[in-house]
């Protein structure tokens, strides 16, 4: 063993035993080598001797890259002896004739004769036809050495595909015009000579040797796309093809590969009518029988591969020709292989290149406008049902994960969700062509359902509720609101069911939506009205086991009660009393601590809740009894836990926090179904009763001033209070906007201008004294937190300090965007806010000119086009606000309608940019490019 030798055992060394400092040197040492101008002659000579597979590796890779490097380079008489060499090697030859001890590599593990069969094909890459013409006829007459030859012929074909002539890889225009060039010469030199080689192994080898066979047969398939298929699809060829996949006794490796070849066969691009002739050639009949053998093998998938490739090519012929040219025939044999293909698709590994969705809505697209349907077609109508049903289907493995909701669970109803979109798509559209078919399809799916007494088709249960809902997203409101036989068949055996199952989480969730997905029918057939509530408030749904099939519940009752609303009336005891347990739980001190998203979607039941009883359907006294049964409890608990709180320590004190956050989300979501008419107007005892529970949750800020999460809750009331209550919610605000105020985080001064932004939009100038007196404050806190000039933006403005301040600004400019558009600009002249005053100028200035977002840069031109009308239009000339006509004058005319949209920036084909008066805009426009173009640096650029 040489040094080069030794480098290339040590530079391949994975077992960590070599020090690294030798690794390095023996790396460095094997590159340094693979420079030297004779290393071709080096690596031959150890390829011809060396009996170390690294040793071989090593220099197959050096030859390859070598010539992919320097080949154009080269002396003749290298590349001669290179080719010769490697040429030898290839055909299990001696480079050298004399020598008796030279290594045969063709003996060798595969991924040397892998490599060695990519030298071969960079050589071809760079001399065939023109330097060496001969390189496959030479190849011929090796091949009756028997089958390691052969094996490398194979390989030699295989690696050229791979590297030059598939389109699978992407490929330059340089690799491209090689890849033609090959082609062409092979087909017009040596393919039908390959052609026949391969059909003499095939024949030969086929007992003694299939797993040879096969290795050619795969190969054979690489080449059928591109040369005439006249030498495939012929008695001789064809039929021995046949034989391999339907004798019986040869291994289901050959089986297949004669089947692959078969499908490059019928894949072949080519003009439909040849196309079809070719297909009905092949007689595809005899082998449909195959794909009912076991289902796991090798040959069974290649088969189904084979059936599908081959119906997509008739169905595509079918679509191509006329009735002349033979769209009848390609009919025929497209009946004959559906029944086959539709097996495949329910109990096969279907081949990944075949899209079932995109091959079964081609298909049903061919029915589209038929006036009625043949007998064949509304049968395999039903098959297609049938196979949608089997592929929405979950896997029974993920069963427990699924029902659990793990991460598994997670992933693989995230993957289904996806999954499904387009078989639905395909169920719509067999809906509209044989909807008959599909609507009695559903039907007995559910009835097969709904009849099972065993739990453990929990799959098909909530596959056939999933085809039920489906069709209810397909039906019109009016079909939904009128309901045809099936509905009224279907509806009342849904309402009325309770499946085995029903504990099983997706069983539980699409029911109730499927529910829901139907009330439109309920709505017009009142008679079922009790069934569906009883649903909704039993085990099935909101009383379910699984919090999360409760929440949905919960939410979707909710929005059956918007739906059937005053028909609820006569049901709202029995209501109340179902869901007493439900409201009890968060009334309850002791009740466990609901993760967030939980204690947000228990609300839904106090939504519904108040949306029943705020119904001025009810009478008076039942409604005030309901609320009070409702607010008392939830009120008490909060006064009882803010006592706790003021005499507890500070880790005490968080223990309720939790649960009032509960309480004051409740309330909130039973306000909502009072109208301020009725609060304020028709029944102001309900009113009575809101300002009361306001009064205590405003308290909540007192003992709590800096506990954010119960802040936004508050906030959240008020602001519902101010849409319930209307004007008389006033005595009320200065309490709450005083506690509120406390916080200066940007975060909770933008939730405080957003209650400000719409106290001002719903009641005006209303809340002039209000705004007077916190204006200056909030002005002042937002001053000195924004910065003076422009806040960071671009990558490195992803910080949630940036976002916070970048909201906080936003936020602040529509604050004062309306109140200067809602008559209270006054407000900013007002003695409390005159320090306020330049500030909030030159930062609006500011923004006008130099804002990176052009929206905001007009709302504050909006701003100052206010403050323009408001304070310069005096009929006597006097000056509202001295020094103010000559800002605009001298500071805002300038600075932003000219000097900032010198600026290139200032896009005057964005649409929020322009001017509504045309003439205006042309003249400005033409103005400003003259200017641009003058500009002699007097004019800053920003």
């Amino acid at each position: 063993m040489d040094d080069l030798e030794k480098a290339i055992l040590i530079s391949f060394d994975e077992s960590g035993e070599v020090d690294s400092v030798l690794k390095s040197q023996a790396v460095a040492f094997v590159q340094q080598i693979k420079e030297t101008p004779s290393i071709c002659s080096i690596c031959i000579e150890k390829l011809c001797f060396c009996k170390l597979v690294q040793v071989q590796f090593w220099c197959l890779q050096c030859l390859h890259e070598v010539l992919r490097a320097k080949y154009l380079s080269m002396m003749p008489e290298e590349k001669s002896f290179i080719r010769k060499s490697v040429f030898g090697m290839a055909c299990y030859e001696s480079v050298n004739a004399n020598d008796t001890n030279w290594v045969k590599l063709l003996d060798g593990p595969a991924f040397i004769k892998n490599k060695l069969a990519q030298v071969v094909v960079t050589l071809i890459y760079f001399e065939y036809p023109l330097v060496w013409p001969s390189v496959f006829v030479d190849f011929l007459p090796n091949l009756s050495k028997g089958a390691v030859v052969i094996d490398m012929f194979s390989r030699v074909l295989n690696a050229l595909d791979d590297e030059l002539i598939s389109l699978d890889y992407p490929r330059t225009g340089d690799e491209l015009a090689v890849a033609g060039r090959i082609k062409d010469a092979m087909r017009a030199q040596c393919v039908p000579q390959i052609v026949g080689a391969w059909y003499d192994i095939v024949l030969m080898y086929r007992n003694s040797d299939p797993e040879l066979c096969a290795s050619v047969l795969d190969s054979m398939r690489r080449y059928i796309s591109w040369i005439d298929i006249g030498l495939i699809v012929n008695d001789a060829f064809t039929q021995l093809l046949f034989e391999l996949m339907l004798v019986d006794g040869l291994p289901d490796q050959l089986c297949a590969a004669a089947a692959g070849v078969v499908l490059a066969v019928v894949s072949k691009r080519m003009d439909p009518k040849p196309k079809l002739a070719l297909l009905q050639s092949l007689h595809m009949s005899r082998v449909f029988r195959l794909v009912a053998r076991d289902g796991d093998s090798e040959l069974v998938s290649s088969v189904a591969s084979l059936l599908t490739g081959y119906a997509t090519e008739v169905l595509e012929c079918a679509n191509s020709l006329s009735l002349e040219d033979g769209k009848g025939v390609s009919r025929e044999l497209l009946n004959e292989v559906l029944p086959s293909v539709f097996y495949v698709m329910q109990n096969c590994e279907v081949d990944s290149a075949f899209s079932i969705v995109q091959f079964l809505s081609v298909y049903v697209g061919t029915m589209k406008g038929l006036p009625t349907l043949t007998e064949t077609q509304l049968l395999h109508v039903g098959q297609i049902l049938e196979v949608i049903r089997a592929h929405i289907q979950f896997d029974p493995m993920y069963r427990s994960n699924l029902d659990v909701l793990d991460k598994i669970g997670r992933e693989e109803e995230d993957r289904m969700v996806e999954f499904r979109k387009d078989l639905f798509v395909l169920l719509r559209n067999i809906g509209r062509v044989a909807p008959d078919v599909t609507q009695i399809f559903i039907r007995n799916s559910l009835a097969s359902a709904v009849s099972s007494s065993d739990d453990r088709n929990v799959e098909e249960v909530e596959a056939a509720l999933s085809l039920f809902y489906e069709l209810g997203e397909s039906l019109s409101d009016d079909a939904m609101r009128n309901g045809s036989s099936l509905l009224r068949e279907l509806v009342p055996m849904l309402l009325s069911t309770k499946f085995p199952c029903h504990s099983n989480r997706l069983v539980a969730l699409v029911y109730l939506d499927t529910i829901n997905r139907y009330m439109k029918f309920v709505l017009e057939n009142t008679q079922y009205i009790p069934m569906a509530l009883c649903a909704f408030l039993d085990e099935r749904g909101i009383h379910h086991p699984n919090a999360k099939v409760s929440r949905r519940a919960s939410y979707l009752f909710m929005r059956g009660v918007k739906l059937l609303k005053a028909k609820l009336v006569p049901y709202i005891e029995t209501i109340m009393q179902s869901l007493q347990d439900t409201v009890a739980q968060f009334t309850k001190m002791d009740s466990v601590l609901k993760e967030v998203s939980g204690s947000e979607d228990g609300s839904h039941v106090f939504e519904a809740i108040g949306l029943l009883i705020g119904m001025e359907d009810v009478p008076l006294e039942k409604q005030s009894d309901y609320l009070s049964a409702l607010l008392t409890p939830l009120c008490q608990q909060v006064e009882v836990a803010l006592l706790n709180a003021k005499s507890q320590n500070h880790e005490g004190s968080l223990a309720h926090i939790g649960n009032i956050q509960q309480i004051i989300v409740a309330i909130n979501a039973l306000s909502k179904g009072f109208s301020q008419k009725l609060i304020t107007t028709s029944r102001p005892a309900i009113g009575l009763m809101f300002k009361q529970t306001l009064d205590i949750l405003l308290e909540i800020l007192v003992v709590f001033p800096r506990v954010e999460s119960l802040r936004c809750k508050v906030t959240s009331f008020i602001h519902r209070m101010v849409e319930t209550l209307g004007a008389s919610v006033f005595p009320y605000l200065p309490k709450a906007l005083e506690h509120l105020l406390t916080e200066s985080e940007p975060k909770e001064l933008v939730g405080f201008l957003v209650l400000l932004n719409q106290l001002i939009c719903k009641f005006g100038v209303g809340v002039h004294d209000i705004l007077e007196e916190v204006y200056p404050v909030i002005a002042s806190r937002v001053f000195n937190i924004l910065p003076k000039n422009d806040i960071l933006s671009g990558p490195a403005s992803c910080t949630e300090e940036i976002r916070e301040l970048q909201e906080l600004q936003r936020t602040f400019f529509t604050f004062l965007n309306v109140i200067a558009t809602h008559n209270l600009s006054l407000v900013f002249l007002s003695p409390k806010s005159s320090g306020c005053l330049e500030l909030m100028l030159q930062f609006l200035l500011h923004a006008c000119c130099n804002h990176k977002d052009i929206l905001i840069r007009k709302a504050c031109v909006q701003i100052f086009v206010r403050l323009i009308k408001d304070w310069c239009t005096d009929p006597n000339g006097e000056e509202k606000v001295p020094g103010f006509r000559s800002f605009i004058v001298e500071a805002f005319a300038t600075n932003c309608c000219l000097y900032s949209v010198l600026d290139k920036s200032f896009e005057f084909r964005d649409a929020n940019t322009e001017n509504d008066i045309k003439a205006l805009k042309s003249f400005y426009q033409s103005l400003i490019e003259k200017l641009r173009l003058q500009q002699n640096g007097s004019l800053v650029f920003r």
